[in-house]
């Protein structure tokens, strides 16, 4: 199974093109564009997605990953889907759906690490850094290239976020709401 290490971090708005920057001089790929649609699923032990892209085309991804701020060993599943409609009423009558996140996001290369500049709607901006591990690589070897890049983007401990985007619509929606 696939696994990276991944940290993600908060953005002030100021930070977003500096940081945006920063990736393209280290970059030897162009940018790609995506607007994402996440909605996730009740499910035990992990947490199953079904990303529908801005073409029409999605994928189901299946991946765990602990809550901690700072990096964490992701491992996951995606299998592409040609009918995300039928997949998406399969799975909501079977689990139920938990959430909705839609961003836009900036895939910017640097080496084996994938940075996303995130727009997430009822969030704001974030960076999210997935450093791909090989099979023979370790999960401290990937955390300290994710170190390194958090050290040269200027990124602070304190920006940190543990939660994925559904965990913090959530606790935002559930604030508001008391």
């Amino acid at each position: 199974m696939p696994r990276n290490v991944e940290i993600k971090a908060g953005l002030r708005p100021d930070q977003v093109n500096t940081i945006r920057e920063q990736a393209l001089a280290l970059s030897s790929a162009p940018v790609e564009q995506l607007y994402q649609a996440d909605t996730f699923y009740h499910a035990v032990d992990q947490r199953l997605k079904l990303r529908e892209f801005g073409n029409g085309s999605a994928e189901l991804i299946a991946y765990s990953r602990s809550d901690q701020s700072g990096p964490s060993l992701s491992s996951y599943c995606i299998y592409p889907c040609s009918n995300p409609a039928a997949l998406h009423q399969a799975l909501s009558l079977a689990l139920g759906v938990r959430g909705q996140v839609r961003k836009t996001r900036e895939v910017i290369l640097i080496g084996q690490t994938r940075v996303h500049l995130d727009s997430v709607d009822g969030l704001g901006a974030f960076v999210e850094l997935e450093v791909v591990l090989e099979s023979e690589q370790s999960v401290s070897e990937g955390e300290a290239v994710a170190a390194q890049l958090l050290d040269v983007f200027g990124v602070s401990a304190d920006s940190l976020q543990k939660q994925a985007y559904i965990d913090l619509l959530e606790h935002r929606n559930n604030t508001q709401l008391q």
